[in-house]
């Protein structure tokens, strides 16, 4: 859409459009009233597939319903020509010439003044907690006559540019604590995590002293504060040991371990949209699992009946094997050449995520010392084993395991990764298991699926020996514009720069997101 708006919502602006958009908000939309919200229950279905989820809009030239995900809406507008398209569960209008959700000011006005007729007749109908509207539940922010007030008497504005370092911040090392703030300076740098916290969405029950979300709110504060000092992250660190007893001490600790202990502390201490504590992350809707859960696939095969059992477990984060560890590793490089050592496949070219991703969920046979009890055969079996993705999470984190603990040996894998700035996820999906084949993926190109896209946003990498070392964060700014935080220094960084890191943690956000 150009920066001058939609030209294809004049074509909708004649006759009495404003009194028909109104009715539309009103009965299939923010549904204020019960005898509307029983009317949209029953007559808001696809008109095409007869469900009533996957997102259904309604055309706004004439009476249809059609869902979106399943571009059933589309259809329409193809074959009619209607080009405009309302989202029944949000109100946002689509142009299908634009191929995107577009803003109009008139539009815009017209729904916000029929959301707020349709919360206050809900607010007297029902009791405000109680109430279930179908539309949104929040309603549009506007300020207060306090804020107006602050507002008036502090006129100045910050521009956000593109050379803005709003954001940027170094943090004090209080002794080895750089495991710590790596850790921060990405979790800072993760877009929905950092407009919760600047939106006031946490509501503490806990004390504030001893509550780690209210003490990363006041982080994220101090971070888009536009202080340029560094700052000291004291109370982060106690609160850290307190909550993560295994973490105190100024000995050096593990990012990976200090990320995974701040995502469980911060998944414990938050709440869901229900008010129950977060206590199960299979059940839970806090935003730490909004953002960073995800759902790992597992299937077991007989080998003998072929029956398949499946399990879904939650994960934050996926843990890589790499070529030099004491497992074994088949680098899967489609064309790639192959040469054989000790017995095992390997590519004569650079290891690359993908290579790691492909050996993560490629099958795997577990052989006659892990026989499974197969419930078709009801007998013990051999069998294979397969991970797959079911569910993406909106950020993911990969872990290279550099560090290998075993009996015989401690040591640091320095094997190089070749790492993407954009990366797609559909290979390793569950749903792309049958494309597979041995372990290989035959890609199909699809340049309008981006369902599983990602782009990397954050790099964590370790520099020097298992025993001493330093962590450093490359983090992206704004677009194409990185920057090494060592600690209490940042400094600017190229795209090579990052590309060329050997690469610890690797953050990727999707590109885009979908409404559920």
């Amino acid at each position: 859409m150009s920066p001058a708006g939609c030209p294809h919502v004049n074509g909708f602006k004649v006759d009495n459009w404003k009194q028909n958009l109104r009715l539309i908000y009103q009965c299939f939309v923010w549904s204020g009233s019960a005898e509307t919200r029983k009317r949209k229950a029953k007559s808001c279905i696809c008109h095409m597939c007869g469900t009533h989820l996957n997102r259904l809009h309604s055309c706004l030239y004439c009476v249809f319903f059609a869902c979106f995900a399943k571009k059933h809406i589309h259809e329409h507008a193809k074959s009619k020509r209607h080009n405009l398209a309302i989202d029944l569960l949000y109100g946002g209008i689509y142009c299908f010439m634009c191929q995107d959700y577009i803003y109009d000011k008139e539009m815009e006005q017209i729904a916000k003044e029929e959301q707020r007729k349709a919360w206050k007749m809900q607010v007297l109908d029902f009791d405000f907690d109680s109430c279930v509207g179908i539309g949104e539940k929040y309603s549009t922010w506007e300020p207060t006559k306090k804020e107006l007030e602050l507002l008036r008497h502090n006129p100045k504005r910050r521009r956000i540019t593109s050379n803005c370092t709003i954001g940027l911040r170094g943090l004090i090392n209080l002794g080895n604590t750089c495991f710590m703030n790596c850790i921060v300076q990405a979790l800072t740098h993760t877009p929905l995590l950092r407009d919760f916290f600047l939106s006031d969405r946490h509501k503490c029950e806990m004390q504030s002293n001893s509550c780690l979300v209210c003490e990363m709110s006041q982080l994220f504060q101090e971070f888009y504060s536009g202080h340029r000092s560094p700052h000291v992250p004291f109370r982060l660190l106690h609160l850290v040991w307190t909550h993560a007893r295994h973490l105190a001490g100024y000995e050096q600790q593990d990012a990976h371990e200090f990320l995974i202990a701040a995502l469980d502390v911060l998944h414990r201490h938050c709440k869901d949209d229900n008010g129950k504590k977060a206590n199960n992350p299979n059940h839970c809707n806090c935003i730490i699992d909004q953002i960073f859960t995800g759902g790992l696939q597992s299937d077991v095969t007989c080998q003998v009946c072929h029956g398949v059992s499946t399990t879904i477990d939650p994960f934050w984060d996926i843990s890589l094997d790499l070529p030099g560890s004491s497992t074994p590793f088949w680098p899967l490089s489609p064309g790639g050449e192959v040469s054989v050592l000790n017995g095992e496949s390997h590519s004569t070219g650079a290891t690359t995520l993908m290579d790691c991703l492909r050996r993560f969920t490629r099958p795997e046979h577990l052989g006659s010392s892990a026989k499974i009890k197969c419930s078709g055969c009801h007998s013990y079996q051999e069998s294979t084993k397969q991970l797959t993705m079911k569910k993406l999470p909106i950020v993911a984190c990969f872990h290279l395991k550099r560090f290998e603990h075993s009996a015989k040996l401690r040591r640091k894998i320095t094997t190089y990764v070749s790492f993407p700035l954009e990366l797609d996820m559909t290979p390793f999906m569950a749903s792309s298991k049958e494309s597979r084949m041995n372990g290989q993926y035959q890609q199909t190109v699809d340049p309008f699926n981006n369902d599983n896209k990602y782009s990397l946003f954050a790099v964590v990498n370790h520099q020097g020996t298992l025993e001493s070392g330093h962590y450093t964060t490359f983090i992206r700014q704004h677009k194409d514009q990185w920057f090494k935080c060592d600690d209490a220094i940042i400094t600017k960084a190229s795209i090579k720069d990052v590309l060329d890191s050997e690469g610890y943690l690797l953050f990727y956000h999707k590109q885009f997101l979908e409404y559920e």
